[in-house]
């Protein structure tokens, strides 16, 4: 919602920013991935379930990804922010993913990608649905 003077609030701006800031995070980790040999197939794949930050394929296996950043350590480490409710919300939304394109039968993991400062970590398999 806008102000009657047209500026945005700062609960706007401060979104607006983080979204920002997320999406640079992710595309990082794309990066990252790419270089490991994945091939990038989604980024911030959206359905009625939520959403899922990176798709991609690592040899024939469908990888959903989860990035999370932290600056510093300071609110804790990345790869411990999510929980049992963000995996259930990634979990149901690559089954959606699945059933849309009729891959239901495809060899798939949830990996989560934490990137702390400059370092990036993988987890693979970091948890299952």
């Amino acid at each position: 919602m806008q102000e009657k003077s047209g500026k945005k609030s700062r609960r706007q701006t401060g979104q607006r920013n983080r979204r920002r800031t997320g999406s640079a995070y992710e595309r990082a980790a794309g990066f990252y991935l790419e270089q490991l040999g994945y091939e990038i197939l989604q980024y911030n794949y959206r359905c009625r379930c939520g959403e899922i930050d990176i798709i991609a394929k690592d040899g024939e296996t469908l990888v959903f990804c989860e990035v999370k950043y932290r600056s510093d350590g300071a609110m804790g480490n990345p790869l411990e922010a999510v929980d049992s409710k963000k995996q259930r919300t990634i979990f149901r939304s690559a089954f959606c993913y699945l059933a849309e394109r009729g891959l239901e039968e495809a060899p798939c993991r949830f990996d989560v990608i934490g990137i702390e400062g400059t370092k990036i970590t993988q987890v693979k398999n970091a948890f299952f649905g």
